[in-house]
């Protein structure tokens, strides 16, 4: 079955998921970010294009597997530029991980350039194995090869270290290593956990990076994960914040979406949702129980029990309780609507 949208789409704290991963990597300071498309690749490039001009786009026609995406991905690299980037590294982060944190990352790379492996592995230790490729090492106790649970022994299931599917590569090993994957496996495909063996068996050193936190590498493949991802964003999100002095009264009934802008002693109380580009000034004060969706509130203004949709609320309005402010509405500073408002766009008139 195909789903309706691309699993990157699937909105997360008010952005697709892709984009939480790409902002992770952006504190790298990558020269060039390549997404690899495929199912609905045009609403893909379409919902990344919107937040940034610097990703580069490439289709995987065929599914041929995470190896051959690798290949397509390196495609995107202008063979001009393959000399510069022979002694550069090349991250390798799936879409479907938003948990991944920018400091994790910056130390895979930080490791990886201080061990000159050809590759570097983030990997993680967990009570739940089942459904990630294995960690095999060596007699010396090096990584030596990852194995997919599909192609897994018995013996190799138990194995509880786990590959993340996080890497990180010296650009001038990785190509001639995906040129040896085979399609020889359970499942027909080239897979890029493959590349791990192909480099030890060549004498190359591979190396792996423990993610202190298995949740940040935690794949989303169903809408059970998904809430599980959404939830912890949330209260990265609230906690951020928190630390910068804002009151969330009730953390775990406040949802907060990652674009939403807060300023400084704003207070938010139980129930309210703060979605898509709302902006709230300064001492504001909003809900108990209040929705503001592409909304930009004022200093001091105080919202209680309300939903606005695309509105504006001047500075030291009062709003509600059980008003509606539809799209376009707007209310002069010091506006006090009272109850039961239903505020509307009226030409070019504020409402106050």
């Amino acid at each position: 079955m195909v789903s309706e949208r691309p699993k990157a789409l699937h909105p997360l704290c008010g952005r697709p998921m892709v984009l939480h991963v790409i902002d992770s990597l952006a504190e790298l300071d990558p020269e060039r970010v390549v997404v690899v498309v495929g199912h609905g690749g045009e609403l893909v490039t379409k919902a990344v294009q919107a937040h940034s001009a610097r990703v580069s786009f490439v289709e995987q026609v065929e599914r041929l597997g995470t190896g051959d995406a690798l290949a397509v991905a390196l495609t995107a690299f202008p063979d001009a530029m393959a000399d510069e980037l022979d002694d550069g590294d090349v991250v390798v982060v799936p879409a479907d991980t938003p948990l991944v944190q920018p400091a994790t990352l910056a130390n895979l790379v930080r490791r990886h350039r201080e061990s000159g492996a050809a590759a570097t592995l983030l990997t993680a230790v967990t009570d739940q194995p089942r459904g990630y490729g294995r960690i095999l090492r060596d007699k010396e106790g090096h990584v030596a090869a990852i194995v997919e649970e599909a192609d897994a022994s018995e013996e190799q299931r138990r194995i509880n270290e786990v590959a993340t599917s996080v890497y990180c590569f010296r650009r001038s090993v990785l190509a001639p290593a995906l040129r040896r994957l085979s399609p020889k496996n359970a499942q027909g495909e080239y897979y890029l956990t493959d590349t791990v063996a192909v480099l030890h068996d060549a004498g190359y050193p591979v190396v792996s990076v423990a993610c202190e936190d298995p949740k940040e590498v935690a794949g989303v493949n169903d809408r059970a994960q998904l809430a599980g991802a959404e939830a912890e964003l949330r209260r990265r999100i609230n906690e951020r914040w928190m630390r910068r002095g804002v009151t969330l009264v009730d953390p775990a009934s406040t949802y907060i979406d990652a674009s939403v802008e807060l300023g400084p002693d704003v207070t938010v109380h139980p129930g309210s949702h703060l979605v898509g580009s709302t902006s709230v000034g300064a001492s504001a004060e909003v809900g108990p129980d209040a929705y503001l969706a592409d909304t930009r509130v004022g200093q001091g203004a105080i919202l209680q029990r309300c939903w606005a949709t695309q509105a504006e609320v001047g500075d030291r309005c009062w709003v509600g309780p059980y008003s509606v402010l539809e799209p376009g509405a707007r209310l002069a500073p010091g506006t006090v609507t009272g109850p039961f408002f239903r505020g509307r766009l009226d030409g070019d008139d504020a409402l106050g």
